[in-house]
């Protein structure tokens, strides 16, 4: 996904292996990244183009008439069984799928529209029907698609609209005597009905209030720092020969306080599992939901009703507003390339677009900068360097009586302030002399591969301008010294991503809709890179979490954080989720550091493991502690074993476990239930109270018994499943913030008022230090309190 497709890799470094080793040498004693670039590029073969074209070709990324017809009738299916969630995503694969106005596109907008009403979104189903409409929306079937029209604007209570739409759709009715019978009945009945709900309301004067909206001041900083845009008041810059640039708190900070909140510079959709094409209209014509069917591909926003780029079937947007703005942004240079960059990977999508962004700041002074750096100085041609003398240049430097002056900190202009833009950007470290020479010769065959289809497409947008600062619709073909020095650019992204990119995710519900229990995890859904956010230094138990909106990643003290003390950031390896040796080895590998976190260093347990993975004894239930013989931890009790027993016992149980969950998923509660206390009792004969699989099983007992109404014990054994939680990721964490909102919803549903009302505290305090006000489950909290204050109290049992 961030990096080439496994074909793509091998491919590489077998032509690496295969090298001569002089020219082997030669790129891994290279010590700038113009070097590499220079070595790499030329020995890029035709023959490597043809066989990166094959791959690309395998995504089918165009406009195809029959893969619209193909969604079309899948959503018509989907619609017929009322899973409109359904249908209006492969109506959303058919919208993405056809040529603008067309009829097949203005049929699925519409057909779209019918499912958007039924669940509920009557301002998206409008938007859906007028761009129906201006594609071009068959006359034949306008009735219907305006009668669904006045019925959303009755039920937003916009009923002069609805009154004119009516009007309308009676003069259609007057000059078209010719409909069927039957259809203009149905039609006709349904009319005097809309007409009858219109003068209803309106006879009552009925108000509506407008629609609530998210009060984004809560979220906003106290106090934004003058030093670091994007950064409260209460951090500070700092910069250590050893430990780089780093955050500290100038104050006392409260767990929950807002220390960053920043836009991604730039962010790319992750694609999820893209298909190639192979046989079979089902190979050829994914249905599979994916990241790219729900989010917009450049605000990220989550939406049922995409707007898809006219000119290629991937890039899907929000609105057309923020498809217009990705196209002048970057699109433009990117849809001809579509296939190429899911083939090259994240990374090499990231970097093109990070170097497309960069003219709207001022590109001369990256070519500038790299032309003092790059060893070929053809590649500097007398045009470019004097037309550069122009421009002044803020890349980490000043220019001070002819003499480069180097700023104290890099990425901060002349004046000391570090902001989200390309220089804070370009100044991110890419550790060029960590990576190994075979992923630099990865990296630099990608990014000339890139460089090659983009000369070849006769548009290079990235040429500086100085009379304006908006891009071209088009260009004459780039100079090849221009495109190196261009290459060199994308290279330093690429490598600068492997330390510095950022996950953004987002909490996805899981389990079926009908489930009275709601479950949620992370999942990722782009990469993005965070000038700011990336100032943090990690820490295996830090001291703030991060969460996202969109492109926005918001960082929140998770404790007490002194003042002086430095603001940490977990890389992915926390001490929750990993043991220390399998953290260093992590770090080492992609961050190429020694953590010294206290977490580190503090002595493992290696004869025990963490009590999430610990066994325990048969006969006293004391930890079993050693290597490949297991003792009793307790002196006086003399049980042995080998750990490969244990570890073949945990794998069956896991499987059993495993079979107990699809007969949940398949509704068979009972059969479900009693496969899980089978397991529980076989996970209590050696498995430590607190050990992962334990509390997985727990959860699983909560959900059956809470799917058949017994919410007693339901509750109890979601609280068993809370503290295996608890003592894996810890009290203020947001694994226990979903957990205690599961336990609010049982006792909720159970009519147990004061223990209802305390998870809730508890589970609102542990979330609004992980996650926004007005998050989903946040949100959901406060409704069910509201709700629970004007019940009486019932005790906890089965419903009805």
């Amino acid at each position: 996904m961030d990096l080439p497709v496994d074909e793509w890799k091998a491919y590489v470094l077998r032509k690496w292996s295969l090298l001569p080793t002089p020219i082997q040498d030669t790129i891994s004693a290279a010590e700038t990244l113009s070097d590499i670039f220079l070595h790499c590029s030329s020995l890029f073969q035709p023959e490597d183009e043809m066989f990166l074209e094959r791959l690309s070709r395998g995504y089918s990324l165009g406009k195809d008439s029959n893969a619209s017809l193909f969604c079309k009738e899948g959503g018509n299916r989907k619609f017929q069984e009322k899973d409109y969630m359904g249908a209006a995503v492969l109506y959303s694969k058919g919208v993405s799928h056809s040529r603008p106005n067309t009829e097949a596109i203005s049929l699925c907008y519409a057909n779209r529209s019918a499912a958007l009403f039924h669940l509920g979104q009557y301002e998206t189903c409008l938007e859906d029907i007028i761009r129906a409409q201006s594609h071009g929306y068959p006359e034949r079937l306008q009735p219907k698609m305006m009668l669904r029209k006045a019925e959303c604007l009755v039920t937003l209570g916009r009923l002069q609209e609805a009154s004119q739409t009516i009007s309308d759709l009676e003069g259609i009715f007057a000059a078209r005597p010719t409909l069927a019978a039957s259809h203009f009945q149905v039609l006709q009945r349904n009319l005097h009905h809309l007409k009858t709900k219109v003068q209803e309301k309106e006879n009552i004067s009925e108000t509506f209030p407008a629609a609530p909206t998210k009060a984004f001041k809560d979220m906003d900083l106290m106090e934004e720092s003058e030093q670091i845009p994007s950064a409260s008041s209460s951090v500070s810059l700092c910069t250590d020969p050893l430990k780089g640039r780093y955050l500290i708190a100038t104050k006392d900070i409260l767990p929950g306080e807002i220390l960053v909140k920043e836009d991604a510079f730039v962010s790319v959709l992750n694609p999820g599992e893209m298909p190639q094409l192979h046989h079979g209209l089902e190979s050829k014509w994914d249905t599979r939901v994916t990241n790219g069917d729900l989010h917009c591909h450049r605000c990220l926003k989550h939406t049922l009703a995409t707007v898809p780029c006219d000119q290629c079937s991937y890039a899907k947007y929000c609105s057309q507003e923020c498809m217009q703005q990705a196209w002048e942004l970057y699109h433009s240079v990117e849809c001809p390339q579509g296939g190429l960059l899911l083939t090259l990977g994240v990374f090499c999508h990231i970097a093109l677009r990070a170097t497309l962004l960069a003219r709207f700041e001022d590109s001369g002074k990256v070519i500038r900068k790299l032309c003092g750096e790059i060893s070929n100085k053809d590649i500097c041609l007398p045009e470019s360097e004097n037309m550069l003398k122009t421009l002044s240049c803020n890349l980490g430097e000043n220019e001070e009586n002819g003499k480069i002056v180097e700023t104290p900190i890099p990425g901060c202009d002349i004046n000391g302030k570090y902001e989200n833009n390309y220089n804070a950007v370009f100044n991110l470290l890419p550790h060029t002399e960590n990576h190994s020479p075979e992923h630099k010769f990865l990296c630099a065959l990608s990014v000339a591969a890139l460089c090659r289809q983009l000369e070849a497409a006769s548009f290079w947008a990235l040429k500086p301008d100085l009379k304006s600062s908006k891009p071209k619709a088009a260009v004459t073909p780039a100079l090849s010294p221009e495109l190196n020095i261009w290459g060199v650019v994308m290279l330093r992204h690429v490598l600068q991503l492997q330390c510095n990119a950022q996950a953004i995710t987002t909490i996805q519900q899981t389990g079926s809709k009908e489930s009275i229990i709601t479950d949620s995890r992370q999942v990722r859904l782009a990469t993005g890179i965070f000038p700011v956010v990336s100032l943090l230094n990690h820490s295996c138990s830090p001291n703030t979490s991060v969460s996202f909106i969109s492109t926005v990643a918001t960082i929140r003290a998770s404790q007490q954080i002194g003042k002086g003390q430095e603001i940490l950031h977990c890389y992915g390896p926390h001490e929750s989720r990993m043991g220390v040796a399998e953290r260093q080895q992590k770090l080492r590998s992609q961050y190429f550091f020694e953590c010294n976190c206290p977490a580190c260093h503090e002595e493992p347990r290696a004869t025990a493991g963490p009590r999430w993975e610990a066994f325990c004894c048969h006969s006293c239930r004391a930890v079993m502690q050693g290597d490949d013989v297991l003792s009793c931890g307790n002196r006086s009790c003399m049980e042995s074993v080998s750990r490969g027993h244990l570890v073949s016992r945990l794998q069956d149980l896991q499987q059993q476990v495993g079979m107990a969950q699809k007969l949940l998923r398949n509704g068979k509660l009972e059969q479900a239930i009693q496969q899980l206390l089978g397991c529980q009792r076989d996970a209590e004969s050696f498995l430590s109270a607190e050990h992962t699989m334990v509390g997985e099983i727990e959860d699983d007992l909560a959900q059956a018994y809470a799917a058949l109404g017994d919410w007693q014990k339901s509750a109890t054994h979601l609280q068993k499943s809370l503290r295996v939680v608890e003592v894996r990721h810890g009290p203020s964490s947001i694994e226990m913030g979903h957990e205690l909102f599961k336990l609010a919803q049982i006792f909720f549903n159970g009519r147990a008022v004061p223990e209802a009302l305390n998870t809730i505290q508890k589970a609102e305090k542990v979330l609004s230090i992980h996650c926004d006000p007005w998050s989903d489950e946040i949100e959901e909290l406060r409704k069910m309190r509201s709700c629970l204050l004007n019940l009486p109290p019932v005790p906890v049992g089965p419903s009805g």
